[in-house]
């Protein structure tokens, strides 16, 4: 765009800071992953070699991104970071499939989105990621406990119905025993 006639569109460009002390959180996930991995005949519930696979693209952004002090793994545009992360993300998944699924084709490549926000401080930083780990465990128990009682008979629709109205404790109680009609 340098010398062009569109040269003044980067005049709309925001510069976007955080103020010190803050911190910034980016958050990657899987855009319509539930496609992805039923094309991909994931194992489900959790496919350890696809989990593997994420976890070797955070360490890979950790080592791209030395500013980086924390990386975990598991859902608005902040300028560049956002873009910069959720890209080098997507491409270092694509590139190091082979190495995490050898004899399996990448059918097409996945999609990702990420959310950058700033904490304040390193409790409100704690107070999130306590929230999204508590968030990740009822997701990842609700989606053993569907796919326990699909083994056992019931179809995806039952259970997500069956599940429906129980209480936090219950779909525990139906993983451990794997007995859907207690």
């Amino acid at each position: 765009m340098a010398n062009s006639k569109y040269e003044y569109v980067k005049s709309f460009e925001v510069q976007d800071e955080v103020m010190f002390p803050n911190l910034i959180v980016a958050r990657i996930d899987g855009r319509d992953f539930r496609r992805f991995s039923e094309v991909h005949e994931f194992v489900k519930p959790n496919d350890e070699v696809a989990l593997n696979l994420m976890n070797s693209c955070s360490t890979s952004m950790l080592e791209e991104f030395p500013d980086i002090v924390f990386a975990y793994g598991y859902s608005d545009e902040y300028s560049k970071i956002q873009s910069l992360f959720v890209s080098f993300f997507t491409s270092i998944y694509v590139t190091k499939w082979k190495e995490f699924f050898p004899h399996k084709e990448l059918i097409y490549p996945p999609s990702f989105r990420a959310r950058v926000m700033s904490c304040a401080s390193i409790g409100v930083l704690q107070a999130y990621l306590l929230w999204r780990q508590n968030n990740c465990h009822m997701n990842n128990q609700h989606t053993i406990c569907v796919h326990e009682l699909v083994k056992h008979g019931k179809t995806e629709t039952e259970a997500q119905e069956f599940l429906k109205g129980l209480l936090r404790v219950q779909p525990r109680v139906i993983f451990i025993t794997a007995d859907p009609s207690s």
